[in-house]
């Protein structure tokens, strides 16, 4: 599993930085397999794709 911020592996490093960042923001990469994600924000929330996984939103 990889940081849906940073890119980087969950498991490893200090993501606090991250997780305050990620209430505000949406995901940047999958976390699944890593790869920068395609973001639209709108007033209501946003929605994010991989083009492996699918769409996130919220």
């Amino acid at each position: 599993m990889f940081c849906d911020r940073c890119g980087n592996q969950a498991a490893e490093g200090d993501h606090t930085a991250c997780a305050a960042a990620r209430e505000l923001e949406p995901p940047r990469f999958c976390p699944e397999c890593r790869r920068r994600m395609k973001v639209q924000v709108v007033p209501t929330g946003w929605t994010a794709s991989c083009v492996e996984h699918g769409t996130r939103t919220a």
